[in-house]
Formats: structure tokens, sequence, C-alpha cells
């Protein structure tokens, strides 16, 4: 497989992803809007300038990201205990329970929806979990008992 042919699976794989979960409420929300709220989620207690680091993103575009989330209560903030000056971002319960439950869908209707012989989309979903399993790290889930789906 040559890099070109490699980014435009990647390209796919995000399209279904993002198919599987999105709707039409985080639809409203744009690509960044995602991204930041995506890395807040993994990293909770964090500051705009981590999610800058994480990202890539602008400080502008984060801020500007992060103030619109805020808005729709996606995003809590606190202040920093160990240093007043910064405010700490954490994703909403609400925002958690949506989360969680748009990850926990599975992929097989989308898969299926992508390839229409249920044969192949079954096989596709094997090699799925598969590659998830030796490029993904492990998932902390499942040290704790939790579910290892990746899909």
């Amino acid at each position: 497989m040559d890099g070109v042919r490699l980014l435009r699976l990647g390209k796919r794989l995000t399209e279904l992803g993002r198919e599987m979960v999105t709707d039409h409420a985080s639809a409203t929300l744009s690509p960044g809007e995602i991204a930041v709220i995506a890395d807040v989620y993994r990293h909770p207690n964090t500051s705009v300038q981590d999610i800058r680091a994480r990202t890539g993103f602008a400080q502008s575009h984060v801020s500007t990201s992060v103030a619109r989330l805020r808005e729709r209560g996606l995003l809590d903030a606190a202040p920093d205990p160990a240093d007043g000056r910064r405010t700490l971002l954490s994703t909403s319960e609400t925002a958690r329970r949506y989360i969680r439950a748009r990850v926990a869908r599975p992929a097989e209707p989308v898969i299926a929806g992508a390839v229409p012989d249920p044969e192949q989309a079954r096989r596709v979903g094997e090699l799925l979990d598969e590659l998830a399993g030796l490029l993904l790290p492990p998932d902390p889930a499942a040290r704790t008992g939790g579910s290892d789906r990746r899909r």
C-alpha cells in the first residue's frame, strides 16, 4: 500500500466513524468544535493551552470553540486550584452521556451501508477489529473490566 492509498483509506474510515457518532444535534458543531470536545473528553480538567498543544489548532480557534461549547452547555469550566489564573475544562455531564451513547453504537450498520454484500461487510468488521488491535494503543477500559469494543 502506498501513502496516498493509506491517506484515502484513513479519510474513508474517518467519514464512516463520523457517520456513526454524529446526528442532527452534533451536526451543528464544526469539525473543530468536535475535535476540541473530543480532546477534552479524553483529557478532563485541561486548559486551552493544553488543548492547543494536543490538537495543533491555533489558540484563538481553541478559545472560540471553547466559548461556543460552554455556551451550549457541553463544557464545564472551573478555576485551576494550583493557579487561579488558569481555567480547567471538562465535558459536562450532558455531553458525557451523549458521547457515551453515541460511541457505544455498533459499527455494523454503517459498514453494511458502505459494503452492501453481507459477507464482505462481516469481513470488513473483522479486519477493522484486527487493525485496531494492531495499530491502536491498548484500551484502558479493557484493563479495568470495561468494554474493549473498538467498533
